[in-house]
């Protein structure tokens, strides 16, 4: 029986994760956009500058609270807040 190639084989262990890698570090869709602005609404939120995906997170940077704080935001793929770090 012919053994696998070593490159092949390790080509169909990569692509997956290089597919994946290609998900991430990148600018929401408008739909994405549209979710996550209610997402940010929802919460009490008024205003808010960049929104992008990284590393799995989304992350909205300048996210203004109803009391004027500003904050940076970390969100899960569920749009739930994990990470609420003031902006000082």
């Amino acid at each position: 029986m012919p053994r696998p190639r070593l490159g092949l084989l390790a080509a169909l262990i990569l692509l997956p994760a290089a597919a994946l890698a290609q998900e991430d570090d990148r600018d929401p869709t408008d739909e994405e956009r549209a979710r996550i602005e209610a997402a940010l609404q929802a919460e009490g939120f008024t205003a808010w500058d960049d929104i992008e995906l990284d590393d799995g997170l989304w992350e909205v940077e300048d996210a203004v609270a109803a009391d004027g704080q500003d904050y940076d935001l970390r969100l899960d793929d569920s749009l739930a807040i994990v990470a609420r770090d003031p902006d000082d």
